[in-house]
């Protein structure tokens, strides 16, 4: 496959160093051997790294350990993470449990992040007892086949990082490795992906091996050729499928190394987002609160539970949110809320049965009979056919709704609401406006496509290549 000039000075930039490649190599192979020596476990490198499609500088190794099937959960747990925590040791390096479907050890090894994790030594991927014991089947199946492609996969990858939309885990919600180097394999090539993504529409299906076992639900299908039950996209959200159809739109029309290496985004200050706030004419708050200590995949959905349940709460008192999203780093969570409105009446009506359903109607009017009622201001009073009653409201301002306990009494996500019961935060207006999550602030306030932000970003004449 032929590439332009443009794209032959990005794949100068992306791919690996020879002396990259050497120093990867050493160190899996040292690890391989440490893994087998012992006897109980056999050795393996996955990943880009084995199947020579990562780009320059993503040097993270995963190191598989495969363990007899015959063993226990249990057993592959406790035997795996004894003979990785021996494994980390010998080299002297850092390393700490980490959590995916059963416990794994990450470590810093001579300057690579590594993940040393146990499975099962299954003879066929029909065999599967635990998730990860796909990944050798996944490697064995690209090794065999992507070499006349290498370069178009680390094409697609740095498209998709440029883009944003890079990534599996549940913040990002985009394209993972293994999903890119499937995609080149089915259209033989970046430049015929883009071509058909250009034309995506949600339930697009992809089976290289026609073997579906069964429907898949979510926008975008590719069936893992090694699994006829699984869908490799299925973390990939609706909003990055069609931000990749835009983006590959965009690169047929005008391409540009931009897509490769977007300028860097700038920041706004707290002045700025002070003075974005007033054009605006919206009202930004913040709840800020420490993160859970758990692994991303497990805090992110919950989060984004909390997010809606707190969004639902507002809207229930009578606040209408234009926009919400969270974020969080490894100290701190942010759950960040635009209402279009943070001042409401001391009234609010609230409309009950209609007058002819007798038992209901008795039940509200017997309750809200009373004017003397401290929250009853008028009725009840029958108004096209129902009653209607008009109460004091108890939360006429948003940030005292937001202080109040009935924010850890909605349907929060386990963890946070554990956090948050130990303490939160409330910032509004500029005060929202915090270092950590700067670039989260700014692209909340000043929303745009990647596309859109690539477009804008771009001086005229377009990018003729990458430095």
């Amino acid at each position: 496959m032929s590439f332009s000039r443009a794209e032959l000075s990005v794949l100068e930039k992306i791919r690996p160093l020879p002396e990259e490649i050497a120093h990867v190599g050493h160190v899996a192979n040292q690890l391989i051997g440490m893994v087998s020596s012992g006897g109980n476990a056999e050795g393996m490198l996955v990943g880009s790294v084995a199947r020579n499609t990562f780009v320059r500088g993503d040097r993270d190794l995963d190191i598989f350990m495969l363990f007899d099937p015959g063993l226990s959960r249990e057993e592959l747990e406790y035997e795996g993470l004894r003979l990785a925590k021996e494994i980390a040791e010998q080299f002297g390096a850092e390393y700490r449990e980490k959590y995916a479907e059963h416990p794994y050890i990450n470590a810093r090894i001579d300057g690579l992040d590594v993940d040393l994790v146990p499975c099962y030594r299954v003879p066929s991927a029909a065999g599967i007892q635990s998730a990860v014991d796909r990944t050798p089947f996944h490697t064995r199946y690209i090794v065999d086949r992507i070499a006349p492609f290498t370069d178009d996969v680390l094409l697609l990858k740095q498209f998709a990082k440029g883009g944003g939309v890079y990534g599996s885990d549940q913040m990002t919600e985009g394209f993972a490795g293994y999903l890119c180097e499937l995609l080149v394999l089915h259209y033989k090539g970046f430049h015929p992906l883009i071509e058909a993504a250009a034309g995506w529409k949600p339930g697009t299906v992809i089976d290289l091996n026609g073997h579906a076992a069964k429907k898949f639900t979510e926008p975008l299908v590719v069936v893992d050729p090694v699994d006829p039950n699984r869908n490799v996209s299925a973390s990939l959200s609706l909003t990055r499928m069609c931000e990749f159809i835009e983006l590959a739109r965009g690169y047929i029309e005008h391409p540009s190394s931009a897509f490769f290496f977007p300028p860097e985004e700038e920041v706004i200050s707290r002045e700025e987002l002070r003075e974005h706030l007033k054009f605006r004419g919206t009202c930004l708050y913040a709840l800020v609160f420490d993160t859970p200590p758990l692994i991303e995949d497990i805090v992110v959905p919950q989060l984004r539970k909390s997010t809606d349940a707190i969004r639902a709460l507002l809207e229930r008192q009578g606040f209408l949110v234009n926009r919400c999203d969270c974020a969080m780093d490894e100290d701190l969570s942010m759950i960040l809320l635009e209402l279009l409105v943070d001042t409401l009446p001391a009234i609010r009506r609230h409309v009950g049965p209609p007058a002819w359903t007798k038992v209901n109607a008795l039940k509200f009017t017997e309750k809200y009979h009373d004017l003397r009622q401290l929250d009853l201001l008028a009725g009840p009073f029958i108004e096209d056919g129902n009653y209607v009653v008009e109460i004091s409201r108890n939360y006429p301002h948003a940030r005292d709704l937001l202080k109040s306990h009935l924010v850890l009494e909605v349907g929060l996500g386990k963890h946070v609401k554990q956090s948050m019961e130990e303490f939160w935060e409330l910032k509004e207006g500029d005060e929202c406006w915090m270092d950590p999550f700067s670039l989260f602030i700014t692209r909340f306030i000043l929303k745009e496509s990647p596309l859109m932000r690539i477009r804008r970003n771009e001086p005229p004449g377009g990018y003729p290549g990458p430095d």
